[in-house]
């Protein structure tokens, strides 16, 4: 598909045309799609033609386009703008705590959400806050293991901003463990990831751990 025809397909979605056309331009951005999710909904026992489901195939198709953007997004970019070697040295540990997000189990495609907690060490280059939460959503809109989302969020800041030492830490909940398997609704998952001086020198983690416990 040209890039024009690509536009026009999104345009149609995101318009106030009619149900009908948009289910078209979704067939033709993503063939067979919403008849899959039809399928499904068959398997589980319902009635995938029936009034309150006729639409669902293409509501749930568009929420997927929402739920993993994050294929279509590039941490380099996000992370490309920065203020460097001209302002005043920075030798001090940068935080953006409690960055809310939320993502998909890849086990069991079921949500999971929380918060991320983001530190690091400056050498030469700081970035803005926004980017940092621009960096956990371009993650966290993917199929996950909370595990990796954090490895993937601090590799990043050590790949692209080269700092002294980076920490990640996120405090999710899974309802794959809520709703189905144990059914424990009370548990939290925590999961870190130290690089650099964060992880080489306990002082600075220590710093770290103290400031997003405050």
């Amino acid at each position: 598909m040209n890039n024009k025809k690509l536009k026009d397909v999104l345009n149609i979605l995101d318009s106030n045309e009619g149900i009908g056309a948009k289910k078209a331009s979704m067939d033709i951005l993503f063939p067979n799609a919403q008849n899959y999710i039809s399928q499904i909904l068959d398997m589980i026992g319902d009635d995938s033609k029936r009034e309150g489901l006729k639409d669902t195939p293409y509501r749930v198709v568009k929420s997927w386009l929402e739920l993993f953007k994050g294929y279509n997004e590039d941490p380099e970019k996000i992370l490309k703008t920065t203020f460097a070697d001209n302002m005043e040295k920075v030798d001090e540990i940068v935080i953006c705590k409690d960055i809310t997000f939320s993502s998909m189990c890849e086990h069991h495609m079921l949500p999971f959400h929380g918060v991320c907690h983001i530190g690091y060490l400056p050498d030469k280059k700081v970035v803005g806050l926004s980017k940092l939460a621009r960096l956990v959503e371009c993650f966290s809109k993917r199929l996950q293991i909370q595990e990796h989302l954090t490895n993937q969020i601090a590799e990043s800041l050590v790949a692209y901003l080269k700092p002294q030492g980076v920490g990640v830490i996120i405090n999710a909940k899974h309802l794959c463990m809520s709703h189905r398997g144990v059914k424990n609704p009370t548990s939290n998952m925590v999961t870190s990831s130290m690089k650099g001086k964060f992880k080489e020198q306990i002082q600075t983690r220590n710093e770290f751990l103290q400031l997003i416990n405050n």
